[in-house]
């Protein structure tokens, strides 16, 4: 039997057969991490689950600053985890630089024809928020990626970062409690 470690050393020597093969034997994993991405984001949201797994795969496979494939299964997943976030934020970046104009002749827009700010820009406050986070409690940062990005229960993201579960869940009580000031915080400044 081939396990995890085996396909993974074998798709980092580079061989593409090799890539496929690993390719296939993480993809249903890969495509529930990208559900678990999407739910949050709004229903029409031009990047579907299999688009950013195949977009995650290009980064990791294909980019030009691609990374060994750790033969470690919940490395890779939490490597692949990141990528996928940052897909999400560059999609997000591009939005927002296309709302407001992106170079375009600014116009004075009526306050009564403005809506809710969409998913895609509470995902890139959330991302904004985590990488200050990151600078004073990057532990903590790093439960709340693996919780919320993840799908991984305190336990999960306790072993994968080598704290304990009670550690973890110290840092995870942190971390909402910051980012819930931090974020309310961003939504009252003015626009």
């Amino acid at each position: 039997m081939t396990t995890f470690h085996d396909i993974a050393a074998a798709a980092g020597t580079g061989d593409p057969r090799a890539n496929d093969e690993f390719f296939r034997a993480v993809y249903d994993d890969l495509r529930r991490l990208a559900d678990r991405f999407l739910d949050g984001e709004r229903v029409h949201h031009t990047l579907q689950p299999t688009a950013l797994v195949h977009e995650a795969y290009l980064r990791l496979f294909c980019g030009g600053t691609r990374e060994p494939i750790s033969a470690d299964r919940e490395v890779f997943f939490r490597t692949a985890a990141r990528a996928m976030r940052q897909i999400l934020v560059d999609s997000a970046r591009r939005k927002r630089s296309a709302k407001r104009g992106g170079g375009a002749a600014q116009i004075m827009v009526d306050p009564a024809e403005l809506t809710a700010p969409q998913a895609s820009e509470d995902l890139l406050a959330l991302h904004e928020a985590l990488e200050r986070l990151a600078e004073s409690a990057p532990v903590a940062a790093e439960v709340v990626s693996l919780r919320y990005f993840g799908g991984l229960t305190v336990d999960e993201a306790a072993a994968i970062l080598g704290v304990s579960p009670r550690t973890a869940a110290n840092h995870w009580a942190y971390a909402r409690a910051w980012l819930l000031v931090e974020l309310d915080e961003k939504q009252s400044e003015p626009r």
